[in-house]
């Protein structure tokens, strides 16, 4: 994983220099614009090739009860990481409720299949460890699109490798390698069939989906880290809502790359 964000990092320091496609003016936080959109173009040709077919297969094939049971399984593995990142971004609150959601739904909830911490009043309150650098004051950098994961910046990406190597389920923490493999790819699978519903958003409300998908993330994370900051003004969170598996209807791919943050 360290080699491949080495070379991530040495790639889009070699594009550098590349200026706006069609003589625009290059947007101060976009300097590396010119492999951003090449990577960009890449994760939508893959995402539409491989990624949206074969999720798109999985909501078909299996039923909603047992993929909501997936998706909660996976929400309770990140809810401890998002646990440790609110304390080290000093909300003890959010960290306290996020650890007695991890406890409810790991226990009652049979290892997180059934969100009862939702159910009963705890809110998910997710934070990852780029987050957590912004509330440190480290600045975000250029904007950066990761292979497959998809927008980001140079500070979230070093943040998503250590969020990597702590994953409890990451690569070294499973030692058998098929079981493993197949962690990691019904993981890739439920994040992308959990897109299909508003797969079409780019396509209805942007002239150009690259700008706008590079436009919201930097707001929304720029909300996310003055909110933890306790900044006054912060802007409006931007995430995307939390759709239910009840309407399995597919639309288009989003082009940013099928796993977002």
């Amino acid at each position: 994983m360290n080699k491949k964000i080495l070379a991530l990092m040495l790639a889009a320091g070699l594009a550098g220099c590349a200026t706006a496609p069609e003589g625009r003016p290059a947007d101060p936080r976009d300097p590396l614009e010119g492999f951003n959109r090449s990577m960009y173009k890449f994760n939508d040709t893959v995402d539409r090739a491989v990624l949206k077919p074969v999720a798109q297969g999985y909501v078909n094939v299996v039923p909603s009860p047992v993929r909501s049971c997936v998706r909660n399984m996976f929400a309770n593995v990140g809810d401890v990481m998002s646990a440790i990142n609110s304390f080290l971004q000093n909300r003890a609150p959010d960290g306290i409720n996020t650890t007695f959601r991890v406890l409810l739904n790991t226990t009652m909830g049979v290892f997180g299949c059934f969100d009862l911490a939702t159910q009963n009043g705890l809110p998910r309150n997710k934070a990852d460890f780029g987050q957590t650098l912004g509330v440190w004051g480290v600045g975000a950098g250029p904007y950066l699109v990761l292979p497959l994961l998809g927008p980001s910046t140079i500070r979230d990406a070093g943040g998503t490798a250590v969020d990597f190597l702590a994953d409890p389920v990451a690569v070294g923490n499973i030692d058998n390698v098929p079981v493993r493999n197949s962690v990691y790819g019904l993981r890739v699978v439920n994040a992308r069939a959990n897109l299909l519903e508003v797969g079409n958003l780019l396509d209805q409300v942007a002239l150009d989906p690259y700008t706008f998908t590079r436009d919201a993330y930097l707001q929304r994370r720029a909300s996310l880290i003055r909110g933890a900051s306790g900044a006054e003004g912060a802007l409006p969170d931007y995430s995307l809502p939390n759709y239910d598996d009840d309407d399995d209807a597919a639309a288009p791919a989003p082009a940013s790359g099928a796993l977002q943050k």
